[in-house]
């Protein structure tokens, strides 16, 4: 063993009642995120390191994250510091991986890097068998890397498809080996249908077994997503709508009836937002920082999002607002379909994000179409971001399907009444103006007509401006912290969740 590996497996003195957590996974914000999944890397593992050992009867959570060494990452100019060499074994030569060590906040963070994680420029790619050897050696090597270090794994917390073959690697290769005999495996599924498609003869090229399990479809049983279902204790979806609608055919990728077997150890956990950077109190990025208690103070924030993007400025004109990527998941063409077919009324619509280059022209062309009242800003931009949250009045989420989704949770912090469809984490966050409690508006089916359904009760409850308030207060007062979800998967950790281990 290295010096240097030395010094990594000490860097938190263990405790008498250290649990010791992995975290795998793609993306961990700030040091790297495309999507989500970054904003749960970066998060989560830092909210369960702050939960008090007494308040999880004298526990202590040990946690490390390890992840890819993507390029993108290289050209960040990230410190690191080289730890060790390990060697992954294939159906031909073995394979060299490179271990580095960095940090998020004060959890340490390993970077798995090799010719499969720099064949690739960025985070992931197009070619979907180079993206299941990057995943696939990643993982093979992590765990070998793991064994080396000889640092107990109580708990490997693995997330989507690209960190499923964790799980599978401890069932299939290193089960017995004492650093993982007694790992709780625990896998969540951020996104489903993303299984990692082609991997069949990348699997075999790295001497993974395919499934024996009976439950899993033939077709799955070497895809990197079924194969770490079934190898976790538990399975974890992040809503509890979302745990349920996997259940179905509409939801379940063709897994549905796999996964209605390991029903007992489905867990639905809301995800959290980071409160302190999405605060509209202290918001650098703003016109006017304001509160629940300030929240007349909006308005100027308004009147400078209208006026940076040249919009007649009229508080009785709603002004929508669609962040995030551009795609037919996000329902973005039901919303501008719907938008569309109620083209004379008033409203006025700013469109940011990417994705599906047929969503962006649309985009671009109803701009064309509707001067007057379209912006469409087809680009990456964290900052617009925040002055849209703070200064729209409502925010368009009609997905197809949605299993968490973090977009309705800071609109709401910033008093941006969100409409969205009734599925996955919108459900489980969005409360139906019909209700005495209401913070946004639900519809129920996929289409531009329940859509514009919703769209119009929005229009009318709009125009009273009292109850629109009232609205507006109550999502800045809704409690979306990942203090509050950190508990949840502690409770798992220690094998107190629903289903036990």
């Amino acid at each position: 063993m290295s010096a240097n590996l030395k010094s990594a497996a000490t860097i938190a003195p263990p405790r008498q009642k250290d649990l010791n957590i992995l975290f795998a996974i793609s993306e961990a914000d700030p040091l790297v995120k495309i999507g989500g999944l970054g904003d749960v890397g970066g998060a989560l593992p830092l909210a369960l390191s702050r939960i008090p050992p007494e308040q999880l009867g004298g526990v202590h959570l040990n946690i490390r994250l390890i992840l890819p060494y993507h390029t993108p990452l290289k050209n960040n100019l990230l410190k690191t510091q080289w730890i060790t060499n390990v060697k992954v074994p294939t159906a031909g030569s073995p394979v060299k991986a490179q271990v580095y060590q960095t940090s998020l906040g004060d959890l340490p963070v390993y970077l798995i890097d090799g010719a499969p994680v720099s064949d690739l420029s960025s985070v992931y790619g197009d070619d979907p068998v180079k993206m299941a050897e990057k995943f696939t050696f990643f993982s093979l090597a992590s765990l070998r890397f793991i064994r080396k270090l000889k640092w107990p794994v109580d708990v490997l917390h693995a997330h989507d498809w690209h960190a499923a073959l964790f799980p599978y690697g401890i069932e299939t290769l290193f089960k017995v080996h004492p650093v993982f005999k007694n790992t709780l495996k625990i896998i969540s599924i951020h996104n489903l249908p993303y299984l990692g498609e082609k991997s069949a003869k990348v699997l075999q090229h790295y001497l993974l077994p395919p499934s024996t399990d009976e439950n899993l479809p033939d077709w799955a049983r070497l895809l990197p997503f079924p194969l770490g279902l079934q190898a976790s204790d538990r399975i974890i979806a992040v809503s509890p709508t979302y745990a349920r609608e996997i259940l179905t055919p509409e939801f379940g990728s063709g897994l549905e009836g796999f996964l209605k077997t390991r029903a007992d150890q489905i867990t639905g956990i809301l995800n959290g937002i980071d409160t302190s950077r999405w605060n509209p109190s202290t918001d650098d990025s703003i016109a006017r920082r304001f509160s629940v208690e300030s929240i007349a103070d909006r308005r100027y924030n308004r009147a400078a999002l209208l006026a940076e993007f040249d919009l007649a400025e009229d508080p009785n004109i709603p002004l929508l607002t669609i962040i995030g990527r551009l795609d037919y998941q996000k329902g973005v063409d039901l919303a501008l379909e719907a938008l569309q077919q109620i083209a004379t009324q008033p409203w006025q619509l700013i469109i940011l994000g990417t994705g599906n280059s047929d969503l962006e022209k649309v985009c671009r062309d109803l701009q064309a179409k509707y001067p007057q009242k379209v912006r469409a800003v087809i680009r990456f931009d964290a900052a617009l971001s925040r002055r849209l949250y703070a200064g729209a009045d409502m925010l368009l989420m009609p997905s197809r399907y949605e299993p968490c989704g973090l977009a309705q949770m800071i609109a709401m912090r910033y008093g941006c009444i969100p409409i969205g469809r009734a599925t996955g984490g919108l459900k489980d966050t969005i409360q139906d103006a019909s209700s005495a409690v209401g913070t946004g508006f639900l519809f129920k089916e996929a289409s531009a007509a329940s859509l514009l359904a919703a769209l119009n009760i929005a229009f009318q409850r709009f125009k009273d401006k009292a109850t629109w308030l009232e609205m507006q207060k109550r999502g800045m007062k809704q409690d979306f912290s990942w203090e509050k979800s950190s508990y949840e998967y502690a409770k798992i950790y220690l094998n107190k969740g629903v289903g036990g281990r």
